[in-house]
């Protein structure tokens, strides 16, 4: 029988690098684009996806709508999913156009993922984005008359100079456009990055933590009364329209990276190509493919067991405690009593039908949750 498997598929190349991103991404390596498809398709050969039932593909960056839509092509036509799969395509307002959702729609794209940020021109300027929201309205407007009915809008709290205000503004105004998901992320200042030289220069001041936690309790409220579910910490989704790709990896399920930097998880094992674009290209032009492969982790029984309660409390339902009993013939319960206990004390989760799941205060403070499994 064929083992169910998502792919997620790198295109690591941006017009310019937005200053919180310390995703690996490249400006101004247009030069070799053609050289790495040519040798992401050999790594897609190389791995024999024929012998997978392939639920799930997602195509992730960096940019991939930087590409001319004749390499997105190539690399769905080396890929078949199953029939009803889930096939998404992140997009930058200001690297697409009508020929190309045109072009995505036609090779059986379904689900866009628009990076939008903020409606506030003023601010996407000063966070490094190469867009306004006229445009990312334009290129929403087009996706909607071509045909996408599964679109998910990006935004991000806790940006250098975003006031309340800003940040309800913006999600009110993307909520009428009635996106079927929206994802949003709060900030991370990421060492090697341009904005955390900014903020360790004087140049701009991060958010307070409790200004942060009064935007994320405010979107939470807005999304709620607009008929969104919370169904993960950072997701919300129109009712059947979760991220299928994404839910799947926090169900714990196999999916294969593709590409750059791309990690995988199969087989217990959780492994990631090289980082380096020049290594990952020589060493698939040289047939040496596992050359780029560096092993993170082989799971033990407990390891998968410990991931499980993370990847399950950052889902809004929670841990199901019959399924967890299900996949690894032990009630959490019983197997996690000392850490469930304490993090029960701190009123950090609850129980509540069958289920172990955050609480309020839990979802302010999951990082001290998921310590108690790591």
């Amino acid at each position: 029988m064929k083992k169910n498997i998502g792919i997620y598929v790198h295109i690591p190349f941006c017009k310019a690098k937005c200053y919180y991103c310390d995703f690996i991404s490249y400006a101004n390596k247009e030069n070799i684009i053609k050289a790495y498809i040519n040798a992401l398709l050999k790594e897609i050969k190389y791995r024999d996806l024929e012998k997978y039932n392939i639920d799930t593909i997602y195509i992730g960056g960096g940019t991939p709508s930087i590409l001319d839509s004749k390499y997105i092509k190539e690399i769905l036509e080396k890929i078949t999913p199953k029939k009803n799969a889930e096939i998404t395509i992140e997009i930058n307002p200001g690297t697409c156009n009508k020929e190309k959702l045109e072009e995505y729609k036609k090779i059986g794209i379904n689900r866009l993922s628009i990076g939008l940020q903020s409606t506030d021109n003023k601010l996407l300027a000063e966070i490094g984005r190469i867009h306004t929201y006229e445009e990312f309205l334009r290129v929403y407007n087009q996706a909607r008359e071509i045909g996408f009915s599964n679109i998910n809008v990006d935004l991000m709290l806790g940006l250098p100079n975003q006031t309340l205000e800003i940040l309800e503004k913006s999600v009110k105004t993307v909520v009428r456009l009635k996106p079927e998901h929206i994802s949003i992320y709060s900030l991370i200042l990421e060492e090697g990055t341009k904005l955390y030289n900014m903020v360790n220069e004087g140049k701009v001041k991060l958010t307070s933590e409790e200004l942060e936690r009064k935007m994320y309790w405010g979107i939470k409220h807005i999304l709620g009364k607009n008929g969104y579910i919370h169904y993960e910490i950072s997701n919300f989704a129109k009712k059947g329209y979760k991220s299928r790709h994404n839910s799947d990896c926090w169900e714990q399920k196999e999916y294969i990276g593709l590409g750059v930097a791309a990690h995988s998880y199969l087989d217990n094992k959780r492994y990631s190509n090289t980082e380096s674009i020049e290594n990952y290209i020589k060493n698939i032009n040289s047939a040496e493919f596992d050359k780029n492969i560096t092993i993170h982790e082989i799971q033990t029984k407990e390891d998968k067991q410990k991931e499980y309660m993370m990847l399950g409390f950052r889902r809004l339902e929670g841990v199901d405690i019959r399924e967890f009993a299900s996949k690894f013939k032990e009630n959490p319960m019983k197997l996690y009593k000392n850490e469930l206990d304490k993090l029960i004390k701190e009123e950090l989760v609850e129980i509540n039908k069958n289920k172990i799941r955050l609480s309020n205060k839990g979802l302010d403070l999951a990082n001290l949750v998921f310590e108690e499994f790591i």
